[in-house]
């Protein structure tokens, strides 16, 4: 078994819908990105990417290409799913946690967590999303950006699939 852990931050913006968790979550605001700018979907990849000694996002979908813009970080998260099961890892399963002061986020984790667990083919016991806040500190708390981290678990599986 692996674990690995990842972090992803991004700024607030007008006119880019806010996107989390593969869901488009209603604010004024949405997180600059040269995909779709989910932290929470990129910092699981990470998470995965970290637990197999296999990089980071940017080695994987690097910003200079254009073939990324505005991509949806479920695609990403899918073809990291794929990445890993090429090299014989399966998820087994992840815990992230979004820090964001606003938007209430609570009501949109349940879908957050079907569509994560449905692109990594995971049971949704094996996902958890949690949102937090930082009661009004630092770059967060004045509603400047979101941050979010995972820590993701693989485990290996041979040809019978164990």
């Amino acid at each position: 078994m692996r674990v690995g852990i990842g972090y992803d931050v991004h700024p607030l913006v007008p006119g880019r819908p806010l996107v989390l968790g593969g869901v488009t979550v209603p604010y004024p605001q949405g997180l600059l990105g040269h995909s779709d700018g989910d932290a929470l979907i990129h910092a699981i990849v990470d998470g995965l990417l970290g637990a197999a000694a296999l990089g980071d996002i940017g080695q994987h979908f690097p910003s200079s290409d254009p073939r990324y813009r505005g991509i949806s970080s479920l695609w990403l998260l899918d073809e990291t799913r794929g990445l890993l099961e090429a090299r014989r890892w399966r998820v087994t399963g992840v815990d992230a946690t979004i820090v964001a002061e606003r938007p209430l986020l609570s009501p949109f984790i349940p879908t957050m967590r079907e569509r994560l667990a449905e692109t990594l083919r995971l049971p949704l016991d094996r996902v958890s999303v949690k949102a937090t806040t930082t009661n009004g500190l630092g770059f967060i708390g004045r509603g400047e950006g979101i941050a979010a981290q995972a820590v993701a678990t693989l485990e290996e599986f041979n040809d019978a699939g164990f």
